[in-house]
């Protein structure tokens, strides 16, 4: 299945992309997704462990069941 991840902030300046499309087995979880990406993304690497999740704009868990055609988005933590 292919996910939308769109990326924010500092997410998005590590890859040098607004958004980036990442194929997962069906079905997958948040938690799974965040690997996947890990390993296609390096750069993403150090910073998912503390990124917020959003799914279809609704914030989202490491067990949250993603779906086809369903919208991720990445947040790095907020500070202040």
């Amino acid at each position: 299945m292919e996910v939308k991840v769109r990326l924010f902030a500092s997410l998005k300046d590590r890859v040098g992309k607004e958004r980036i499309q990442v194929q997962v087995s069906e079905p997958t979880t948040v938690g799974a997704l965040l690997e996947v990406l890990a390993s296609v993304q390096p750069k993403l690497a150090p910073a998912l462990s503390s990124a917020l999740v959003a799914v279809n704009q609704e914030f989202a868990f490491a067990d949250t069941l993603l779906k086809p055609g369903d919208e991720v988005a990445l947040f790095p933590p907020v500070s202040g």
